[in-house]
């Protein structure tokens, strides 16, 4: 798969943490013993290195999803479907980042930031599928008669769409709950965040995305788990590769590729309830045939995508911890040290 080109570049707008902030965290020594799993003895410089411009790194990536999911309200009146995705793909991106800080915070914040951002996505869920479900009904191959009764459905769904003003203040306010959450930890998050709080925060998600992969093989609402820890997963470990290289990159971009798999399958699943939702009026049998269909088609997608992922998901956590470690030491060492076999 060919990586996108704009993984690489740098972020904007990143923020100095306060001199305050710095001459506090040197109060506190952190060696970095050549055995360390990133020590920056003879590498090359990066954010991963210094724990200090690490967390600014993720605040400002926090801050950076929040503002996503701002400029969405501005959308709405060109493309509401745009609007709506990139709202939640914002938030979800706050998510990713969130797990990755989530080693440095008090339980009861982690828990009560994830739980806004949680309360922000879902109430973008209905319109997001009001947006969504027309394209993906058409999209599928169906029947004259499952057509006909898709249409219906979608007919149906049309007289209880929200108006474009009533969108945008969901929008508003998911933006709001958003904001409110990147205050929250910037007051909570301590002066310096260490590379293995971040890696093992993108192996806590990493292990969840395999344990839901593997129930995913019995269970629909699994499967829908393990897209959503995925797409956690490739966020994290794209921001991970702008910060290390190419080995890092070439992880990403073997999740990116599961996780774009997993995309039609997930749709079938919205649709299945889409259907069940806006079937007033239509006749159960014909709603039935419809949603037979549908799972006919999800039943081999989910199947599909379980096998092509296999390979991809076989290693266990700590085990996918140390490759990722290894890739990242690895791209921060100078290429000079390579050859000669040192700091790998």
């Amino acid at each position: 798969m060919t990586a996108n080109p704009d993984r690489r570049e740098p972020l904007r707008g990143m923020v100095r943490p306060a001199m305050a902030t710095r001459e506090a965290a040197k109060q506190e020594p952190m060696p970095y013993p050549e055995h360390d799993k990133l020590g920056p003895l003879g590498m090359r410089p990066s954010a991963l290195h210094d724990p200090i411009e690490l967390r600014a790194k993720l605040l400002t990536e926090f801050a950076n999803a929040v503002q996503a999911a701002r400029e969405a309200v501005a959308v709405v009146d060109e493309d509401t479907t745009r609007a709506v995705h990139g709202a939640r793909k914002a938030l979800r991106r706050a998510r990713g980042v969130l797990a990755l800080l989530g080693g440095a915070l008090p339980k009861s914040e982690r828990h009560a930031v994830k739980a806004a951002l949680q309360a922000a996505r879902r109430s973008l869920s209905t319109i997001r599928d009001h947006a969504v479900a027309p394209e993906a009904l058409g999209q599928l191959e169906l029947s004259d008669e499952d057509r006909a009764t898709a249409r219906r459905v979608l007919d149906n769904a049309a007289e209880s769409i929200p108006p474009v003003t009533e969108v945008k203040q969901l929008l508003a306010e998911a933006a709001t709950r958003a904001a409110a959450q990147a205050e929250a930890l910037q007051a909570a998050v301590p002066p310096a965040v260490s590379w293995d709080v971040v890696s093992r925060g993108i192996c806590k998600v990493y292990g969840q995305a395999r344990d839901a992969r593997k129930a995913a093989k019995r269970s629909k609402s699994a499967f829908h788990e393990w897209r959503r820890r995925s797409k956690e997963l490739v966020y994290q470990l794209d921001l991970v590769a702008r910060h290390a290289g190419a080995r890092a990159l070439a992880i990403d971009a073997e999740f990116d590729a599961v996780t774009d798999a997993l995309g039609p399958a997930v749709d079938l699943l919205m649709l299945r309830e889409f259907v069940h939702t806006h079937a007033h009026g239509i006749p159960a049998d014909e709603i039935d045939h419809l949603r037979d269909s549908l799972d006919d088609q999800l039943g081999e997608l989910m199947k599909g995508t379980r096998r092509i992922s296999r390979d991809v998901y076989d290693a266990k956590p700590k085990k996918f911890e140390r490759r990722l470690n290894k890739s990242v030491k690895r791209d921060l060492t100078p290429a000079d040290e390579l050859r000669n076999g040192q700091n790998v």
